[in-house]
C-alpha cells in the first residue's frame, strides 16, 4: 500500500521544518544549552507542525551524538527508532479519544518506571483541551512533580480550554499559520522528489486551499498527484472545485463596476460548476477583506501572489472604503446563512444586490 506524502515527506530533522522559526531557534537553543524543560505546551491551527516537532523534540532529547547543536542527527539508534515507530519510550496519547482519567491514572502509574531504550520518556499527549476536567487533575499533580527522566508535550488546537494551572506549569510555544510561499516551496520541494510536474498557478491554489496547514496542502497535492504526475492549473480547479477562484474575482471586478447583472452572473456560474456556495461566499470575504487591508494600507497583511496582488491592488483603486466593508458584511452574512437551503445561491445573490447601490 502506498505511504500518504505527508506521512513519507514528515520533517525528520529540524532542518527540514518549514515555517515556525520562533519555536525551531527556542528549542534547538534548549537543546544545545541543556535546558531542557519537563513540559511544553504546543498550541496552534492544524497542520502547523506541532505533533511533527514534538517528535523531532523527543528525537533531540535522546539522540547519542555528541555534538548537542547537531541534534537530533536522524542517524543514532534513538532517532532511527522514532523515526521506525519502535521506540517504546515514545509514549504518545490522543486526548479526543482518550480523555478520562483512567487513562491518565494508568499513565501516572507508569511514569515512575525508568526508559527502557532512550535516557528520556517523552509523553506526546495530542489535543489535550479534550480532557475532561478530573483528567486533568490528575494529570495536574504529574506536571508539578515528574520524575527527571519525563518530559510531557502538550499539543493542543484549543489553547483557551487548557485550564491555567496546566499552562503555568509548560513553556508555551505557540504556532502560527503558514505563509502561502512557505508552503509553495514546500510544495515544490515535494513534487520534485516525487518526479510530479506542477504549474505555479497549481501549488498556489493548493497553498491557498490549505489555509496555513502545511499536512492539508500536503494532502491535496496527494489527491491531485494520484490522477497524474502532470498537475495543471485547470486541473487543480477541477479536482479541488476551487474553480470557483475565478469566479469570485469576477464578482468583486462586478461590484467595482456597479454591474448586479455581471456580479450574479458569476455567482451562478460559480454555483452550477460546483463550487460550494457557503465556501465560495467565504472566499469572497477572504478576498474583500485583502482589499480593504490594502485600502487601509496594511498590504504587508495580505499574502498572495504577484499576480492577485495586482487584481488586488486595482480592485481597491476602485471601490471606496463604505463599499469594500458594506459588501463584506452582507457576504459575510451569506455565508452564515447558507445552511442547505434549496435554492444555495439565493442569500449569495442576495447579498450582490444589496451591495449594488453606492453609499
Amino acid at each position: 500500500m502506498a505511504q500518504a506524502l505527508y506521512r513519507k515527506w514528515r520533517p525528520q530533522t529540524f532542518d527540514e521544518v518549514s515555517g515556525q522559526e520562533h519555536v525551531l531557534q527556542t528549542l534547538r537553543n534548549a537543546i544545545a544549552g541543556g535546558r531542557i524543560a519537563h513540559a511544553y505546551l504546543f498550541s496552534g491551527p492544524r497542520g502547523t507542525g506541532k505533533t511533527t516537532l514534538a517528535r523531532l523534540l523527543a528525537k533531540a532529547v535522546n539522540c547519542t551524538n555528541p555534538d548537542p547543536s547537531a541534534r537530533p542527527d536522524n542517524t543514532c539508534p534513538t532517532c532511527t527508532a522514532i523515526a521506525d515507530g519502535r521506540l517504546l519510550d515514545l509514549i504518545e496519547l490522543d486526548a479526543a479519544s482518550n480523555r478520562g482519567i483512567d487513562e491518565i491514572r494508568d499513565l501516572r502509574d507508569k511514569i515512575n518506571f525508568s526508559p527502557g531504550q532512550a535516557r528520556y520518556k517523552v509523553y506526546i499527549i495530542d489535543e489535550v483541551h479534550m480532557l475532561t476536567e478530573p483528567a486533568f487533575n490528575a494529570l495536574l499533580k504529574t506536571l508539578e512533580e515528574p520524575p527527571a527522566h519525563a518530559i510531557f508535550v502538550l499539543a493542543t488546537t484549543d489553547p483557551q480550554k487548557v485550564p491555567a494551572t496546566i499552562v503555568s506549569r509548560c513553556q508555551p510555544f505557540a504556532f502560527r499559520r503558514l505563509t502561502l510561499n512557505e508552503i509553495v516551496s514546500r510544495l515544490q520541494h515535494l513534487a520534485d522528489e516525487e518526479g510530479l510536474r506542477v504549474e505555479p498557478g497549481a501549488l498556489a491554489l493548493i497553498a491557498r486551499q490549505a489555509t496555513g496547514s502545511m499536512r492539508d496542502a500536503v494532502s491535496l497535492l496527494d489527491q491531485l498527484a494520484a490522477g497524474s504526475v502532470d498537475i495543471t492549473l485547470a486541473r487543480a480547479q477541477a479536482a479541488l472545485g476551487a474553480g470557483a477562484l475565478q469566479w469570485v474575482g469576477d464578482v468583486i471586478d462586478a461590484l467595482c463596476r456597479s454591474d448586479a447583472a455581471a456580479g450574479l452572473d458569476a455567482i451562478n456560474r460559480a454555483i452550477d460548476g460546483g463550487a460550494d456556495a457557503r465556501q465560495f461566499a467565504r472566499q469572497i470575504v477572504e478576498q474583500l477583506r485583502s482589499v480593504l487591508l490594502i485600502k487601509l494600507g496594511d498590504a504587508s497583511l495580505v499574502d498572495v501572489t504577484h499576480e492577485q496582488r495586482a487584481a488586488l491592488n486595482e480592485q481597491a483603486g476602485q471601490l471606496d472604503l463604505d463599499r469594500i466593508t458594506r459588501a463584506i458584511k452582507l457576504f459575510n452574512q451569506a455565508a452564515v446563512e447558507l445552511r442547505g437551503g434549496w435554492q444555495p445561491q439565493l442569500p449569495l445573490e442576495m447579498g450582490r444586490a444589496s451591495c449594488r447601490e453606492r453609499v
